[in-house]
């Protein structure tokens, strides 16, 4: 009879490492002597894309749902910062950056969520006027609705030619599962204050005023989208034309035609219009990354870009969080495929 032979590694030890190694490939861990799963949160390091000169202008990018909620990595071993602290993070340093000039936002995003949004355009705007500088958002495949709204915050909109913006609206998503509930003999036995209590509740069938009510938020949350745009985009009314703000996307072209960019053009049109404006004759372009991380040009996506490997987006899993992990969520959103 053969004797068995003994195993080198126990199952659970191989099974370990291997998903240590493809973790750590997606950049949402590191090794270090303290530990296999290393949580500390490592600075910010500045990268020159290309130029030179002592001015600088900083690209950050816009990618993905725009959200106050921390993104989940790779095997959910570690957290990603939110895109909102994200981008606060980088402006932040900036800030403290006497020799940045100017700001590119590489916005490649649906929309978010409305406060979110408006979080973001509040922080980007902020910026823009303690430092004095330059800010160009720069529309890659997609910048709509809470997109949109965030680059309201610019002072110049720069659109690919084959980019998709607009969508000026708010809507709420939610669903109502009574009918569902009563083929499987599920009753609601919620116990509530007052009438509107559980105002939306998807357990039970609408009761008379509550979609008038729901209404009269999103009507004003629009109203509001809509004050932002025509402050920051002058001479565009949208009274005048209400198709502009229907939530209606629109090409790049029809963009431009319609007063909602300022041009066509790529990155390199961007840095120009921030040089001739700031009155510097070169720049260097540099981004903030963490230790370890590589950026190789400017389309290469930053931390928490689609391609970083630490997003697992085929099926959109931080949209599903944010729409059915807490609750109903007022959005800036443009997601046609949900």
């Amino acid at each position: 009879m053969n004797a068995k032979r003994p195993r080198l590694f126990p199952r659970g030890a191989v099974l370990l490492c291997l998903l240590a190694c493809l973790a750590a490939s997606g950049g949402c861990v590191y090794v270090s002597g303290r530990g296999l799963f290393e949580s500390r949160t490592r600075p910010l390091e500045e990268s020159v894309l290309y130029g030179r000169g002592k001015d600088k202008i900083l690209l950050v990018d816009v990618n993905g749902l725009i959200s106050d909620q921390k993104r989940q990595g790779v095997f959910s071993l570690k957290t990603e910062p939110s895109l909102v602290a994200s981008v606060k993070e980088q402006l932040d340093e900036a800030s403290r950056d006497d020799r940045i000039k100017g700001l590119v936002l590489k916005i490649d995003s649906p929309g978010g969520t409305v406060t979110a949004s408006d979080v973001l355009y509040h922080e980007i705007r902020k910026f823009r006027e303690k430092r004095k500088v330059k800010v160009v958002a720069l529309f890659m495949d997609t910048a709509a609705s809470g997109a949109y709204y965030a680059a309201m915050a610019a002072d110049r909109v720069i659109a690919l030619p084959t980019s998709v913006t607009g969508s000026i609206g708010v809507v709420l998503l939610n669903v109502n599962l009574y009918g569902l509930m009563e083929k499987i003999g599920v009753s609601n036995q919620t116990i509530k204050s007052g009438p509107y209590k559980d105002l939306g509740s998807p357990l039970r069938p609408p009761e008379p005023g509550e979609r008038q009510i729901l209404q009269a938020v999103v009507d004003d949350l629009y109203h509001r989208f809509r004050l932002v745009v025509e402050q920051n985009r002058k001479g565009l009314d949208l009274t005048r034309h209400p198709e502009l703000a229907d939530g209606r996307v629109f090409t790049a072209d029809q963009a431009l035609e319609a007063g909602l960019v300022d041009q066509i053009g790529y990155f390199p049109d961007a840095v120009d219009w921030i040089r001739q404006e700031m009155g510097i004759a070169e720049a260097q372009v540099v981004v903030y990354k963490r230790e370890g991380a590589h950026r190789p040009n400017i389309y290469a996506q930053g931390e928490l870009g689609l391609a970083s490997g630490t997003e697992i987006n085929l099926i959109k899993l931080d949209l599903e969080g944010q729409l059915f992990g807490g609750g109903p969520v007022f959005m800036y959103l443009w997601q046609p495929g949900l």
